[in-house]
């Protein structure tokens, strides 16, 4: 390792860089590099790189910005392959030079360079003895089998000076990512046979196809992936952007990139910790629900009241688990799970064993929460701790001690039960959210591929691709036979530009009607007064075509009107991460100000949009409410699942469409009107659409 700015002063970084190297015993080659100084704390110092008496596999800059550029070319010259940046590469801007990222970028770039940062505090590899950072770290951090890769230095910092226990294999702030995107540390993370669960503290993802293919890696492996982001507020983007100069991604695109690979999602800094502490102890849950033992009755309603509010499900226990509690609780007791075991504190220890002991052997329990708060014992080979340690080594299935308040946790009892293996949860909410994503990860493993249906024929899909890629604007009528050939259910609609055609469409199509504004630009057409509900009869078609014409133009849009029904939204998007994403909202004119919307990746098969849907608020609705009957459930999850078979073949072709609304009723489900926006990074002239005639598209648009 040479070290670029080596220092003997105190208290100086290049000091902190080489006591961080030594102190953690790293095995092999330190070289210090500072023309002012031929020796530092006992080691030789070089004037160069180029004077450096052997190859080195990294050069660690700890210099200021001006000073990196000459010494990464330095560097890529003799063929160094790789350099750790910590300075946050400020420069004022000058028209027309790349900006200092840049330039350092195609210095790395241009030598096949791995770069870390700029602006990060470096890495850490404790099973190599191997510290890059130039700020004070613990001491002794023993290797364990947690990846920490982080774009907060902060957090690089707060985890490992944690005092759970929590053990590194490998953190790493990757701050800027110029070259080496955390897609790449993620992926040697996955190649060290000591990684149990990787961490992720993210603020944006620079190379969204290695990531995703590294989180795939992960899923394989059946290694976890626990990941906090930040920026999911207009704010908190703002606040991203100026820190690393990076865009943070949708909110809720993340939310499905992360259900695509399994990802575990959490909010806050210490849920990371519990959930990373459970699951590097490496059980696994089985199938059913949590179990809880607890020595208060107060803290036990808590828990319950907690979980509720978390989706935390807790199992019903078995009548042969309820036997072996009554055979040992005091009287009084109710052998209900969660179970409070505290009666009159006589022979405890026993009652507590046992009382663990029998829902482990319960076949609805997945995983078991011993629930006590860990204030100090006064005989530490026995009470509660003794306990767990005792029924933990006596199964295989997932436990924990769950202490609800962490500031009242003797740091010893802590520490035996961690040193016995036992993970050990600090709060009631985020414990009850690390058991969530122990029981989240298993459901994530036990989900059968996603099957997508067939999309309509090849030769039909290339039609589309070039209509959307070539052709005019689609409009509503052109949109909905898009969906037809995706095999989507619509009204049927008819472009007119005179009250005569309004006429003749309603007389065509029989029934009540809708009359809508097609004229250009108007995407609200409620908004702007140009829709029509129920009109009956060619006569009042016509006079309301001629009142709406007169104020809007003369193109619009006569449609049968759909039988009523709950208003549903499904919708495509193309996000720049990672490609085309299929949404399920409410519909009608709540769709944007409740923001009640689900989005996941295609493919998508029935049971994942069952999941989508039952994400909703209106999901209610669809079952039927105040005596209206429940909408046909199959034809509605259908449509979600020939909408992702439509992402899948043009998503790449479509940068919105927006189908508001679907009505969803008791015979099934009918799109009613669709906004296209077609995808042309680079479209080519071409003249006005000339008018169309009177017609039915029911096919694709010649």
């Amino acid at each position: 390792m040479a070290v670029v700015g080596a220092s003997p002063r105190p208290g100086s970084f290049g000091e902190r860089l080489l006591l961080e190297l030594q102190g953690g015993g790293f095995p092999g080659a330190i070289l210090p590099v500072n023309p002012r100084h031929t020796e530092i704390r006992g080691l030789p110092c070089y004037p160069t790189l180029q004077d450096l008496p052997q190859p080195v596999d990294c050069a660690v800059l700890g210099l200021p910005s001006p000073q990196l550029e000459e010494q990464l070319q330095a560097a890529a010259g003799l063929g160094v392959p790789g350099a750790v940046i910590f300075a946050n590469l400020f420069e004022p801007p000058a028209p027309g030079r790349p900006g200092r990222p840049e330039r350092l970028q195609a210095i790395a770039r241009s030598a096949g360079m791995a770069l870390c940062g700029g602006n990060g505090m470096g890495f850490l590899h404790p099973e190599r003895r191997l510290r890059v950072c130039g700020f004070f770290q613990p001491e002794v951090l023993p290797a364990g089998g947690v990846t920490f890769l982080t774009h907060s230095g902060s957090a690089f910092s707060a985890l490992l000076h944690n005092d759970r226990e929590l053990h590194f294999n490998l953190v790493v702030s990757t701050g800027q990512e110029l070259v080496t995107p955390m897609a790449d540390s993620l992926d040697y993370a996955l190649d060290l046979p000591s990684t149990k669960v990787v961490a992720l503290f993210l603020e944006t993802v620079r190379d969204p196809g290695a990531f995703s293919t590294a989180l795939a890696r992960a899923a394989r492996q059946g290694v976890p992936v626990v990941a906090l982001t930040v920026g999911r507020g207009a704010r908190g983007r703002a606040m991203v952007r100026a820190h690393s100069g990076a865009l943070a991604g949708d909110d809720q695109v993340f939310d499905a990139w992360f259900d695509r690979h399994g990802v575990l999602r959490v909010e806050t800094l210490d849920e990371p910790v519990d959930t990373a502490a459970l699951l590097a102890a490496g059980r696994r849950a089985g199938p059913g629900g949590l179990a809880a033992i607890h020595d208060s009755g107060g803290e036990r309603a808590h828990l319950v009241d907690v979980a509720e509010r978390l989706g935390v499900p807790l199992a019903t226990i078995g009548e042969p688990t309820r036997a072996r509690l009554r055979a040992v609780l005091e009287p009084g007791l109710d052998p209900d799970n969660p179970l409070d075991a505290w009666g009159t504190g006589h022979d405890a220890d026993r009652i507590f064993e046992a009382s663990c002991r029998a829902p482990l052997d319960d076949p609805a329990i997945a995983a078991l929460a011993f629930v006590v708060d860990l204030t100090r014992e006064e005989d530490p080979r026995q009470g509660r701790v003794g306990t767990a340690i005792t029924v933990h080594a006596a199964t295989e299935r997932p436990m924990a001690v769950l202490s609800n308040l962490p500031s009242a946790i003797d740091p010893e009892d802590a520490r035996r039960l961690r040193r016995a293996g036992v993970p050990v949860l600090e709060g009631t909410r985020s414990g009850l959210l690390a058991l969530r994503h122990l029981l989240e990860w298993r459901d994530y493993r036990g989900r059968a591929p996603v099957a997508p249906p067939p999309g309509p024929p090849a030769a039909l899909r290339r039609r589309w691709r070039r209509r959307l890629a070539t052709g005019p604007a689609l409009d509503e009528v052109a949109g909905l036979a898009l969906l037809r050939a995706y095999g989507l259910s619509t009204v049927t609609a008819v472009r007119v530009r005179s009250a005569g055609a309004a006429a003749r469409a309603a007389r065509r199509l029989e029934g009540p009607v809708a009359l809508k504004t097609a004229a250009p630009g108007i995407v609200h057409k409620s908004e702007a007064d140009g829709v029509r509900l129920g009109l009956q009869g060619p006569e009042a078609v016509a006079a309301a075509y001629a009142e709406m014409a007169q104020r809007l133009g003369p193109q619009a849009v006569v449609a049968a009107m759909a039988p009523p029904g709950v208003e549903l939204a499904l919708g495509l998007l193309h996000d720049p991460m990672v490609g085309p994403l299929v949404v399920v909202a409410t519909g009608g004119v709540r769709v944007e100000w409740r923001q009640d919307r689900c989005v996941r990746l295609p493919p998508i098969d029935r049971a994942l949009a069952d999941t989508m849907l039952g994400r909703l608020r209106a999901d209610r609705l669809l079952g039927g409410v105040r005596g209206r009957p429940p909408a046909d459930l199959s034809t509605v999850l259908e449509a979600v699942v020939r909408l992702g078979a439509l992402a899948l073949g043009l998503g790449d072709r479509i940068a919105a469409l927006d189908i508001n609304p679907l009505v969803c009723g008791p015979t099934g489900c009918w799109a009613v009107e669709v906004l296209v926006e077609p995808r042309r990074p680079d479209p080519p002239p071409r003249p006005p659409a000339r008018a169309h005639p009177e017609e039915e598209l029911r096919g694709p648009a010649a």
